[in-house]
């Protein structure tokens, strides 16, 4: 994929009514209002998103998220810090033109299949209901069958905010195949980004983001995925069955009852996995 096709005032307009109205210190204009005036201004905001397009950069006064505390569960500790997850508050403006540019890469991605086959995440008509179908079925598929399945979970521990720009750049181009123009939004989208923490009134001082990619964003869950690509590889010529969910996964093996020897075969894999993760500075979430 080398470039994006320039959008009409019709696919912008649509794409801004599609999104639902939120919240964010950034915006100058309160979404739902923006909403309501889309007509009046749909043909300035598709010049700044073709403009976009055919420079191959992203403003860099777009590229500011405030980032809210968000707890993981409602019924966990508030008083543990662990237990929140970093919330990128994006302006609204910012969402439409992230919007607009997922929808091509995705059609690209999805029409030469290179979304990982096991992965429900991030994907139309997939949710979390359809990865937990298929472990659940296949496990008892195995026991019908009079085997027994060993099942393991995965879970990342700060998966996003990790991301390597230097390697997910690299991946995009290699295992993607994005080029041209649309490899150098994706690389503008990425660099000089910065952020501040917001929590009531309070607001910290800009950093730099120097690594990851944004949580509550429309890109940053796609790139994530596509970060993650090569352990889709490794775990299928482990030969061990997996499905994925976001961040999540599951490995498991059918086996019968007197053969331990498959088991060895999925602590190596395991192994693999862990060392894999390291190279690619994610981390596992021992808890």
């Amino acid at each position: 994929m080398l470039e994006f096709i320039t959008v009409n005032p019709k696919t912008t307009e649509e794409t801004v009514q599609q999104l639902n109205p939120s919240t964010c210190c950034l915006d100058t204009i309160p979404s739902n209002f923006f909403k309501t005036v889309v007509k009046s201004i749909v043909t300035d905001l598709c010049q700044i998103i073709n403009c976009s397009f055919q420079s191959g950069t992203v403003p860099k006064s777009l590229k500011v998220a405030a980032v809210k505390p968000l707890l993981k569960k409602t019924t966990l500790d508030a008083s543990i810090l662990a237990k929140y997850r970093p919330i990128s508050n994006l302006p609204f403006i910012v969402k439409i033109i992230e919007k607009v540019v997922f929808n091509q890469p995705s059609q690209f991605l999805t029409l030469n299949k290179i979304f990982d086959t096991f992965q429900s995440g991030f994907c139309s008509h997939h949710s979390t209901e359809t990865a937990l179908f298929k472990v659940i079925n296949d496990i008892r598929l195995n026991t019908d069958s009079g085997k027994i399945s060993v099942l393991v979970l995965m879970d990342r521990s700060a998966a996003f905010d990790t991301v390597d720009h230097t390697i997910l750049l690299h991946r995009l181009q290699t295992w993607v195949g994005l080029n041209g123009k649309v490899m150098q939004l994706f690389k503008s989208y990425l660099v000089e980004r910065s952020y501040f923490v917001s929590i009531g009134n309070f607001e910290s001082d800009r950093l730099p983001m120097s690594c990851g990619v944004p949580q509550g964003s429309a890109l940053g869950p796609l790139l994530f995925s596509l970060y993650m690509l090569p352990l889709g590889l490794i775990l299928q010529n482990c030969k061990v069955d997996y499905q994925s969910y976001a961040a999540d996964r599951q490995l498991y093996l059918s086996l019968n009852p007197d053969d331990y020897g498959l088991i060895e075969v999925l602590c190596e894999c395991l192994e693999k996995v862990n060392c894999w993760m390291s190279e690619n500075f994610l981390q596992l979430n021992h808890d």
